[in-house]
């Protein structure tokens, strides 16, 4: 098959088109024909090593640094070690297209999402591993999983809509679900026009919060559009525009220097919660304003049981909004990337892999 293997830690060189071996599932996995798949901070976090703890930039800094090389971080993956050369891609709609020896066949044919977050000892431990972080993922034309992470969809959605959903609406319900967002409360986005944050504004709404969103002037429209109620300018005074003890929650990717005033405009009992730090993964915490306001910050990474049988019953419910930035082949890879990390787009990317031969 076709696939994106990327070759190491480093720049755009290390993503490599190849032709390798098709997987071959065995008892407990299916194989699943790769129609769509999203792109995320992740793939590019993983390829630079951003994870490691000797990174102390933001994501675009760190994937834009003239000075990046292809020099391996054994801490730079989600769970340390990047299993280079590697298939990435977390985001997948496909078709599944074979079974393993006890397998059931008539699920051949069936069109699915792949929930890409694996909790390898049950949902009582926090051990977690990633499809595109730490074993092969859908950048290929057909990837191999465990049946127990397939989840059939029935909508009329597209392939490309679908590969919207799984690792943007899975952290974002992930963290409404764990900050338990419930009516009437005001909970603030960050990073709102992104993947994850589009998603968290629509999730929490749905859940009948009150959503201020925070992006750059010219996506107040669109993000409005999905459901924030209040648009805040990302340029702007975040403390000065909100005013102290304002919000139930904050639903923070972006962290970097606005984190202290983040905290601040939480009210006492607030609850913060994150999955990512794409403006800057230090920050600069006042311990005083945690304990004193009886603040829970929140971590997010291993998904919750529920998380996503509720995507595919929101989806198939008509109460979610897919938003496809753009569309290109799986070749275009590169282009897709770099493209994202302008962060000038609305919603996701996603990537089609070649049609299959004869």
């Amino acid at each position: 098959m076709k696939a994106i293997v990327t070759i190491g830690n480093g720049g755009y060189e290390q993503l490599r088109p190849r032709v390798v071996p098709l997987p071959t599932p065995a008892s407990g996995e299916v194989l699943v024909q790769v129609l769509a798949a999203g792109v995320n901070n992740t793939e590019i976090n993983t390829r630079v090593g951003w994870y490691s703890s000797s990174v102390k930039t933001g994501t675009e800094d760190a994937a834009t640094a003239e000075d990046l090389q292809a020099d391996t971080r054994t801490d730079g993956g989600w769970n340390e070690a990047t299993p280079f050369p590697f298939i990435q891609g977390t985001d997948c709609c496909g078709r599944i297209a074979a079974v393993g020896p006890d397998g059931n066949p008539a699920a051949i044919g069936t069109r699915v999402l792949v929930r890409p977050c694996i909790r390898t000892s049950g949902f009582m431990s926090w051990d977690n591993i990633w499809m595109g972080s730490d074993f092969d993922g859908a950048f290929a034309q057909f990837v191999k999983v465990p049946v127990g992470e397939v989840f059939p969809v029935h909508c009329d959605w597209s392939d490309a809509q679908l590969a919207t959903i799984p690792c943007a609406y899975g952290t974002a319900e992930n963290m409404v679900h764990r900050a338990q967002v419930a009516q009437g409360d005001q909970v603030l986005v960050t990073g709102a026009s992104g993947g994850v944050g589009s998603a968290a504004v629509q999730l929490a709404k749905r859940r009948g919060a009150r959503v201020t969103a925070i992006t750059t002037k010219e996506k107040t429209e669109q993000v409005l559009a999905i459901g924030a109620h209040q648009v805040i300018a990302r340029d702007a005074d975040c403390l000065a525009c909100l005013g102290k003890n304002t919000m139930d929650v904050v639903i923070d990717n972006v962290a970097g220097p606005a984190f202290g005033d983040l905290l601040e405009v939480l009210k006492r009992g607030g609850r913060y919660v994150s999955s990512g730090a794409i403006g800057g993964p230090l920050v600069s915490l006042d311990m005083r304003t945690f304990y004193l306001k009886d603040l829970l910050l929140i971590g997010c990474t291993a998904w919750d049981e529920p998380i996503f049988p509720q995507l595919i019953s929101y989806i198939e419910q008509g109460q979610l909004q897919p938003l496809v930035a753009k569309t290109l082949p799986l070749e275009r890879i590169m282009d897709a990337q770099q493209e994202f990390l302008e962060k000038k787009h609305v919603g996701n990317f996603v990537l089609i892999p070649p049609p299959l031969e004869g």
